[in-house]
């Protein structure tokens, strides 16, 4: 049996709500607008810790001047941030 690395749960919390950040979406205002339950949210956590592409994400973030239409290429979370992002 094969066991997943899991990175760092703080690391991996604030890429999460950085990429949301930089896509204009606060994911505390969409669980205050039950928009995110915080099951989801901690599933959106996990799945970041368990992404290889965890150095991309960090550059992508780095190279960002404003708002971001789409999050980073490959993005684990890619489609739910979209979704949320279509509210604002």
């Amino acid at each position: 049996m094969t066991t997943q690395h899991r990175g760092d749960p703080g690391l991996h919390f604030w890429l999460t709500r950085s990429v949301a950040k930089v896509m204009g979406v606060s994911l505390s205002e969409e669980m205050a607008h039950d928009r995110l339950t915080a099951q989801e949210y901690a599933t959106m956590v996990t799945a970041c810790r368990e992404c290889a592409l965890v150095a991309s994400c960090q550059g992508w973030l780095g190279d960002q001047k404003g708002f971001a239409k789409t999050p980073p290429p490959g993005c684990v979370n890619g489609d739910i941030m979209q979704n949320l992002a279509r509210h604002h």
